[in-house]
């Protein structure tokens, strides 16, 4: 084995991370940190393989392999999932979100292993005899799969994050309520997750209970949060009440119209279910208002959907629009030169 190659590995892989815990410590909201995420995990993983296998080449081998892998299980681990979420939560399009990604993500993959099937030769000839088609299909699917991956890593990671205790303001994102009036399990495990932030803080921050009431509602979330608390023993003189909003946007707009009039320090936690917290935080900055997310459990069932649709919202904004279309064509470019000319 040559040290030298072991060493460079380990120094990538501590340049990596701590360059993470630099940039998610000062702008935790980046989606660029995925990268750096994924770059991290990969040379570890790199350093691990050689410093056990004693090859470079044969540890590069492993690690893709393992990837490969991995990448060929997610598909049906989505659809297994997809019939779950069916079963347990209704035929909506949202529920659905996991099984026709997990199909989608076969018929990528399909795509490819078709295309390898026949064609052997591994020169430029390979690229050109390729079906057209069936490799736009596969290199779409890998490109937009990524993407997800890196969003879906970088949720996980948000979640370690350190983060302090003695908040002023935390704010109880809220979420429909069961027959009208009912605090859901989503909704209570938000709520308990605030009550145990308030707690840790000494019991001092004021909770912002967030939320209006919908068409099928008849108290507002917000009330029903407040109840919640009351039931737990919240002292009144600590719940404040926000029962204007309709949307995430609308429950930081509104909080924050609550939090500047009472002034103070303005130290802010935003609780919400752990895949919706970084889109939270995400609005929040784009709208230049400090806050911490912290991201409440949630079924497991549910997460693989759930983090489908936040994924939708946030690469839905004009901007990452932009560039997530950007990233697309330049991806594909090396395929539209070789298709145009050949």
């Amino acid at each position: 084995m040559n040290y030298d190659e072991l060493m460079g590995l380990f120094y990538l892989a501590i340049i990596c991370w701590g360059a993470l815990l630099v940039f998610s410590w000062l702008f935790p909201h980046k989606l660029f940190n995925s990268v750096l995420l994924t770059a991290a995990l990969g040379f570890s993983a790199l350093f691990v393989m050689t410093f056990i296998t004693q090859d470079l080449v044969a540890a590069f081998f492993i690690t893709f392999i393992a990837v490969l892998v991995v990448l060929l299980l997610v598909p049906w681990m989505l659809v297994v999932n997809g019939i779950v979420m069916m079963k347990r939560e209704g035929r909506s399009l949202a529920n659905l979100l996991s099984l026709l990604l997990g199909i989608g993500i076969e018929i990528g993959e399909l795509a490819f292993i078709i295309n390898i099937i026949f064609n052997y030769s591994l020169g430029i000839e390979f690229f050109r005899k390729m079906d057209a088609f069936l490799l736009f299909v596969g290199m779409s699917v890998f490109y937009f799969s990524f993407l997800i991956l890196l969003f879906v890593m970088y949720m996980i990671w948000f979640q370690l994050v350190p983060h302090r205790w003695n908040y002023e303001y935390i704010i109880i994102h809220g979420c429909g309520l069961l027959k009208g009036d009912r605090v859901s399990k989503l909704l209570s495990n938000r709520i308990d997750k605030a009550i145990a932030i308030f707690h840790k803080g000494h019991d001092k921050a004021m909770l912002i209970c967030s939320g209006g009431k919908g068409s099928d509602e008849t108290i507002s979330e917000a009330e029903a949060i407040a109840g919640y608390l009351r039931e737990r023993g919240i002292p009144e003189d600590h719940i404040i009440l926000e029962d204007r909003s309709k949307t995430t946007e609308e429950n930081l707009i509104f909080s924050r119209q609550i939090i500047e009039s009472r002034g103070g320090s303005r130290r802010v936690a935003l609780v919400s279910s752990n895949y919706h917290v970084y889109r939270c935080a995400l609005l929040a900055h784009d709208m230049r208002f400090r806050a911490t997310g912290i991201g409440a459990r949630v079924a497991l069932y549910y997460w693989p959907s759930a983090v489908l649709r936040e994924f939708a919202a946030v690469h839905s904004e004009k901007h990452r629009l932009f560039w997530t279309a950007v990233g697309y064509i330049l991806f594909l470019s090396p395929y539209l030169y070789l298709l145009f000319n050949s």
